[in-house]
């Protein structure tokens, strides 16, 4: 039998600050189940129903230490008292007086105030009277001692942040300080006890199994050293986390629902359904599983071990993170941040196993697929006319002519090349571009539209309806690239096969050797086309890169043209054309290059544009990338599309939790009482994810993109910087149906140090709130707070892409002084026959 507890009869969504209070029956009842284990109860006030206490208590023949609530109300203050006194004289039950509970904490009236009270509720009762304070207060105030009959002591080291296994020992030494003061005068610990659940409080952790350890060590002591004890609580009170944080709800040992919450004998559980979880983790991921090293039998041993733990470790943590609830008690809260965290895990996981998948395929596989082998390819007769178009919108004619020189030296018989200018509104930009097509010959035709809609693919339309008959395959080239002189000769062959659809080479560039801007961006691009698209091209699954892109013109009437809608009208053509069926060749060998942006503007526009144009792919094309669908995709081909555009999902997904993480540290700053840290469970692995995907771009960069050791950090600098945009591509292509073509610059003037910073303002601004939050959560909680010091990794994790962009903007403005000058010049026309 316990000898005593701290009763409070509120059910789980009573409150008496809102005055909902408990009905006679319930308190009763409680009152009954707590017969069963305890001798004494201790009540904190004698209004409310509450008064009701020592009258039930003893049908069941429980004392009662009965209180009366003291606070800064004074007239209230009076009611208690009167209540109190007045059941003293009437109920046997009550065996002492507890007048006020931690006022002198509180500070809601002095020590002169309190000891008047004192005195009369002694005066007017013959039972033994004092007041409740933690055990600091009564060392402070010796004079208090003399006016109470017992001390009435709360030792609850959690609140003090001492760790679970040094609780009981700090206890007794607080004890002893007491009763070491004032010898003689008999100790009553009024509270005492441990949380079950809620955030850390320094080294303090709030858990079901640190609660049972406390309580029965502390039993056990109790019965050894005879000590006078209320244990804290009898049953969880939800409605003090308005009180005092998410520990407040959870120091009962019966929870809300009036379930004890372990047994004091035998073994107890954190988590007592973790087995069933675990089993449940097991058999959800032996589908997959099974069906990884059954379809990929080619991976060497070392990669199959490594996404198989992948696999079960993705799987188990969101096991773990659903079971969440009947795992740790939530308020409204912590379930509305289990709401918004879960689907956000299963992103985050899911992105996880797609980097996965291909570090393992590209690492480990025994032997890619090489569906486009070097042949004699270059010595192939009967070659088809090919048409190369070129649409050009307010470019300088020098790069266009330095491009037009690069197509008048293919070695290629049969060519023609079509250049249309759309929407340039000055004459003299394009006039230029006009006469120097004539000095080239026949084979060269200018039109210029005036203001034409559907941007760039209304060009290459208007172009397609002005190719030459007799053309068989379509090229298209952007304005700034040139081309290797055998480029077609090189790839064309390939559309002997009948099923080939379009043929791709990768994007290079020129011109950025000597600048460290460019040189950043140069190797990320070369990620995607050395990394992405030779992993997407072992399943027939490559991006159309409208660039040097090679198309069989009956295909592509076929399908109507370029869709005008799209403002990436040449990704979207190549996934048409996989529903139809057509085969795409990717050959790993760049054949051309073109300029890199000027300006990080120019990159963030650029990017921008790519990753609004994929969403509108994925809002008109998401039925066949269902992987039931049967429009014509294969299931390996819907995978690699939907797969390539999820990391860009996950950067929107982390400016949405910026903000929230700003809004969340607001509320733990000004509202702890509300707010508490959230799980654990969601922000270590979102750590994790951090450091596994950059892990993954290395090790890849490391084996697959011919760069060096500062050019792969060069290139995830500028991946990273990246990200702020790709998040508000991504979300405001979900919310609007068209936006302007966004052309990428590409010889604009070196930005100052006012526009360096300028370009990079919003993610500045983001830098700057997510780090004054991470240093005002520690001046707050402390550097000893284990949760806020995780908070505040989480806040600099999140800011590390804002680094990135104000870094490579920085690196941008201040350029190296080797750098190549932007101003293109005129190359000599090359001659033609």
């Amino acid at each position: 039998m316990i000898q005593g507890v701290s009763f409070n009869p509120y059910r789980k969504y009573q409150n008496p600050q809102k005055h909902q209070l408990p009905s006679r029956a319930e308190i009763e009842q409680d009152l009954e189940l707590l017969s069963k284990k305890v001798r004494n109860v201790r009540a904190y006030s004698s209004l409310n129903g509450i008064g009701q206490i020592p009258e039930l208590a003893a049908k069941f023949g429980l004392s009662v230490t009965a209180g009366a609530w003291l606070d800064k109300r004074n007239e209230m203050n009076q009611l208690e008292l009167n209540s109190l006194i007045r059941n003293a004289r009437k109920y046997g039950a009550i065996e002492r007086l507890i007048v006020g509970n931690e006022v002198l904490l509180r500070d809601d009236m002095g020590i002169q105030e309190l000891m008047g009270y004192l005195r009369r509720v002694r005066q007017e009762t013959h039972l033994p009277v004092s007041t409740a304070e933690p055990w600091h207060v009564w060392l402070e105030h010796p004079e208090l001692v003399r006016v109470v009959d017992f001390i009435a002591v709360h030792l609850l080291p959690y609140w003090e942040g001492v760790p679970a296994e040094a609780a009981i020992t700090h206890v007794m030494r607080r004890y002893r300080e007491i009763k070491h003061a004032y010898p003689g005068k008999p100790i009553l610990i009024a509270e005492v006890g441990w949380p079950s659940a809620g955030n850390k409080n320094l080294l303090a952790n709030a858990s079901l199994t640190n609660q049972a350890n406390f309580i029965r060590n502390f039993l056990q002591l109790a019965e050894e050293e005879y000590l006078d004890y209320f244990l804290m609580e009898a049953y969880d009170q939800p409605w003090k986390t308005g009180l005092e944080g998410t520990v407040g709800g959870y120091w009962g040992m019966f929870d809300a629902n009036r379930n004890q919450k372990y047994p004091l004998t035998g073994a107890v559980y954190e988590y007592p359904t973790w087995e069933m979880q675990a089993i449940i983790s097991c058999i959800v991921a032996s589908l997959p599983l099974l069906w990884f090293l059954f379809r990929c039998r080619n991976i060497r041993l070392p990669g199959r071990i490594l996404f198989s733990i992948l696999i079960q470790s993705a799987i188990s943590l969101f096991i773990w993170s659903a079971f969440l609830p009947e795992n740790i008690p939530l308020n409204y809260f912590a379930w509305s941040a289990w709401l918004i965290l879960l689907p956000a895990q299963v992103l985050l996981l899911m992105i996880m196993l797609v980097n996965g998948f291909e570090f393992t395929e590209l690492l480990w596989r025994a032997r890619l697929k090489w569906r486009a082998p070097r042949t004699a390819l270059e010595n192939a007769t009967n070659l088809p006319l090919v048409s190369l178009h070129l649409a050009i919108c307010n470019e300088p004619p020098e790069i266009v002519k330095n491009t037009l020189n690069s197509l008048a030296a293919l070695k290629y018989p049969h060519l023609e090349v079509l250049v249309v200018d759309n929407n340039t509104r000055n004459p003299a930009t394009w006039q230029p571009v006009q006469a120097y097509c004539q000095q080239l010959g026949s084979r060269f035709r200018f039109f210029t539209l005036g203001k034409w809609p559907g941007y760039k693919a209304g060009a290459l339309n208007f172009a397609l309806r002005e190719t030459n008959p007799a053309a068989e395959i379509i090229g298209v080239v952007d304005s700034d690239y040139q081309v290797n002189s055998d480029w077609l000769r090189r790839l064309i062959p390939y559309f002997k096969r009948a099923r080939v659809g379009f043929v791709q080479a990768p994007q290079d560039n020129r011109a950025w050797q000597h600048d460290r801007f460019k040189t950043m961006i140069n190797w990320e691009y070369a990620g995607f086309f050395h990394i992405g698209m030779v992993h997407r091209d072992q399943r027939n699954a490559i991006i159309q890169h409208g660039t040097m892109t090679l198309i069989r013109r009956a295909a592509l009437q076929k399908l109507g043209g370029w869709s005008e809608w799209c403002i990436c009208e040449d990704a979207e053509l190549g996934l048409r054309l996989m529903k139809e069926g057509y085969e795409s060749v990717y050959v790993d060998e760049p054949l051309g290059h073109g300029l890199t942006p000027e300006s990080f503007t120019g990159y963030r526009r650029q990017r921008f544009r790519w990753v609004y144009g994929a969403v509108q792919i994925l809002k008109a094309h998401w039925r066949s990338l269902l992987p039931w669908s049967k429009d014509g995709l294969t299931l390996a081909q819907r995978y690699h599309f939907v797969a390539g555009w999820l990391p860009w999902f996950g950067d929107a997904l982390h400016l949405i939790f910026t903000y929230l993480a700003l809004g969340w540290t607001m509320g733990l700053l000004l509202l702890p009482e509300f707010f508490g840290f959230p799980f654990t469970i969601f922000l270590l692995p979102t750590i994790w994810m951090f450091v596994f995907k950059m892990a993954h771009s290395w090790f890849l960069y490391q084996a697959k993109v011919p760069c060096n050791i500062w050019q792969r950090l060069g290139a995830g600098v500028a991946g990273m910087a990246l990200t702020h945009v790709i998040a508000l591509g991504i979300i405001k292509g979900l919310i609007t149906n068209g936006t302007p073509f966004l052309r990428t610059p590409k010889a604009e003037n070196k930005p100052a140090l006012l526009q360096g910073i300028l370009m990079a303002g919003e993610e500045l601004i983001l830098l700057c709130l997510l780090w004054s939050s991470a240093i005002a959560t520690v001046a707050v909680f402390g550097i000893e707070h284990p949760e806020a010091n995780l908070w505040m990794g989480l806040l600099l994790v999140q800011s590390t892409p804002y680094i990135a962009a104000f870094a490579l903007a920085m690196t941008n403005a201040f350029p190296t002084r080797e750098t190549i000058s932007a101003k293109i010049l005129p190359v000599p026309a090359v001659s033609v026959t």
